[in-house]
């Protein structure tokens, strides 16, 4: 372990083996050290067995929920976006040929107390019932505005700069009510609070125009994905890529201490007596708690059941997004249901998750919207977590740090944080325009 390395990365949650890939693609020096003796950190895949150790303590899970080892629980589930950038960063690293994916059935929207299907483009928006008849037609002429739009033809703009226009001036133009902005803005452009109303509208076409591409990819229910085997195949099929381009990956490396030099800045990391030298750090924010805030907390409840979530069309894999408006919070809350279909459970049982960034210490009673929706549960897990983002400053100390993951059911967040700090570290921005068709596997 005594070597230098172009850069140490701490921990193996899923944003840090995508960098640990991407840089190893560009040729560094990589050394992967995680404090676990498992892949994945905050973001791991428990079977029922670990579910009920990390829950239930010394508790046996009952006999009548199946083989402990048919359970693949991903600790932070979210569902991958067809077309979106984490797609773009699997295919640029190769290391879709370690996974399949599968699509994902449904993408539905909580509306005035009822669950819906989210319609996508003019055509659904005719038939959804979130909507009477007026409202639909303006919808309709929103939505072909959207598809038509091209950010570099000025004819498909309609006369409006949407770099200037704002989200909400944007919508006032085609008269659309508070009801259905609320889920073209949380459910089809996927904003977690209604902050985007005032920003520029590019960013919420674009959004949607990728929610709408990704649908249309591979003629699904939804515009997602996700991998047989839930998200614990990502972290591993990372570090399969990494050890092919000479990174070298260690499990079960206590301590890991980060030792600086007189300046500050990063010199390398410390495990068992070795000290492994390095130019960077990369970490999640448990490596270095002294150089991260608190910025909040997210709630979530783990469910296990024996159906499909109710008025979601039988869907055996299925995101509901529940915009904060109709239930009067300050942030949304996500339902996120998969099952056998994807073997993260053995046949006929489901697994599910509620979540949402707490605004109370107590998760049962703020999640119970969510909840209600499930149907019967045949077992539910409670918990809340910190979520913390960096306060140091890279370009002083080296040190790269992600954010903790929030409660979204849905990647976009989670890739971007990647993206950022790949940039911060080469000062590269990575190059995404590859070609989609390389990760078809998903019409299985």
């Amino acid at each position: 372990m005594d070597e230098e390395y172009d850069v140490i990365v701490l921990g193996t949650g899923l944003k840090e083996c995508i960098l640990s890939g991407l840089l190893s693609v560009d040729g560094l020096k990589v050394l992967h050290m995680d404090r676990n003796d498992y892949y994945g950190g905050e973001s791991t895949s428990l079977n029922l067995n670990q579910l009920w150790k990390r829950f239930r303590g010394d508790d046996k899970p009952p006999p009548q929920l199946g083989a402990s080892r048919d359970y693949n629980i991903d600790m932070n589930p979210k569902f991958i976006m067809a077309n979106g950038n984490l797609v773009r960063v699997l295919i640029h690293t190769d290391v879709t040929k370690y996974l399949s994916f599968k699509a994902v059935d449904g993408s539905h929207v909580f509306n005035k107390g009822k669950v819906h299907k989210v319609p996508s483009n003019d055509m659904e928006a005719l038939k959804s019932p979130l909507m009477g008849l007026f409202e639909k037609r303006r919808a309709r002429k929103f939505f072909i505005y959207v598809q038509n739009y091209r950010e570099s033809d000025p004819k498909t703009h309609e006369g409006m700069d949407l770099t200037r226009v704002t989200t909400k001036e944007l919508i006032a133009k085609y008269g659309l009510d508070d009801n259905t902005v609320d889920f073209i803005g949380h459910a089809l452009a996927l904003h977690r609070d209604d902050h985007y109303l005032a920003e520029p509208a590019l960013d919420t076409v674009k959004r949607m125009k990728l929610y709408a591409e990704s649908l249309a990819r591979f003629q699904g229910g939804s515009p997602y994905i996700y991998p047989l085997y839930g998200l614990g195949e990502l972290p591993q099929a990372f570090a399969r890529l990494s050890a092919v381009y000479g990174g070298t990956y260690m499990l079960n490396k206590p301590e890991c201490k980060v030792e600086f030099d007189d300046e500050g800045k990063v010199v390398g990391v410390t495990s068992e007596g070795e000290t492994a030298r390095c130019k960077k750090l990369v970490c999640d924010p448990s490596y270095l708690p002294g150089k991260v805030r608190k910025v909040g907390k997210v709630a979530r409840a783990i469910a296990i059941m024996s159906h499909p979530i109710p008025n979601t069309d039988n869907s055996h894999s299925v995101q509901i997004i529940l915009p904060q408006k109709q239930l009067g919070r300050k942030s949304d809350m996500y339902l996120f249901c998969c099952s056998y279909t994807h073997n993260v459970a053995p046949k006929g049982k489901f697994i599910a998750f509620v979540s949402s960034e707490a605004e109370t210490d107590q998760p049962a009673i703020e999640l119970k919207p969510g909840i209600d929706l499930l149907g019967p549960v045949d077992e539910i897990f409670f918990d809340i977590y910190d979520r913390y983002e960096p306060v140091n400053e890279p370009t002083l100390d080296n040190c790269f740090i992600s954010m903790s993951y929030d409660a979204t059911t849905h990647f976009e967040s989670t890739v971007d944080d990647v993206l950022n700090m790949y940039t911060l570290i080469t000062g590269k921005v990575i190059d995404l325009s590859v070609d989609l068709s390389a990760a078809s596997a998903a019409e299985e």
